[in-house]
């Protein structure tokens, strides 16, 4: 299935963020979208989340309309933001159990993305008590929970150890290889090694770019 964000558009006020974004994905692939901060990078992603509302353009996965139905879109699509949209005076246990069943709690923990991501090892941590790392673990696992075909994430691994940007490479290799699609904003290096194609947003468009790691080091210079 391919994904495809065409000449999506959006302002705030008098400023327009996104001019005309175009980006395509195929199933089984991570597409990654660089730019410096200010970019717009997490506007487009609220715009493809539904959290925010688009001024022209359209989001198709498989040539169906994703702006056109939100049930489709809750169906398929998993979105992780830069901040962990958790409950905080709850454990990780209970938030999960926001999203998941007991059963499939269960089979997540023994041999899904739950033990993978090594949420088991803090399962009964309130959610204010934890480090950044884990909070983000958790929230992609509560992104998951529907098995969606397409994964959204806003820097990810941002402030995280180097264990626990491995952990989340490595669930988002084997998401590909499962036929899943990615798309992720990151300023990591690291992450883009996972990236089979890359965009750069400026201007409020997007350019495919070639990423090798000195051009990316120069990016932000």
């Amino acid at each position: 299935m391919k994904t495809e964000i065409i000449n999506v558009t959006k302002s705030y006020g008098k400023k327009r963020v996104l001019t005309g974004v175009n980006i395509t994905a195929e199933s089984g692939s991570c597409v990654g979208i660089i730019g410096k901060n200010g970019s717009g990078k997490s506007t487009l992603f609220s715009v493809l989340s539904g959290i925010a509302r688009k001024e022209e353009g359209d989001f198709l996965y498989g040539g169906e309309s994703l702006f056109s139905s939100k049930k489709k879109r809750r169906e398929l699509l998993g979105f992780v933001p830069q901040t962990p949209p958790l409950m905080e005076e709850l454990s990780a246990k209970d938030n999960l159990s926001l999203w998941y069943t007991k059963d499939a709690l269960e089979l997540s923990l023994d041999e899904g993305v739950l033990r993978m991501l090594g949420v088991g090892d803090f399962l009964k941590t309130e959610v204010r008590k934890m480090s950044g790392g884990m909070k983000k673990r958790l929230s992609i696992c509560c992104a998951v929970a529907h098995d969606p075909r397409l994964l959204i994430l806003d820097e990810p691994s941002a402030s995280l150890d180097i264990e626990g940007k491995e952990k989340i490479a490595e669930y988002l290799t084997l998401f590909k290889e499962k036929g899943g699609t990615v798309l992720l904003a990151t300023h990591d290096s690291l992450e883009f090694e996972i990236c089979d194609k890359t965009y750069l947003l400026k201007d409020g468009k997007a350019e495919e770019f070639s990423y090798d790691r000195s051009s990316f080091k120069e990016m932000f210079r």
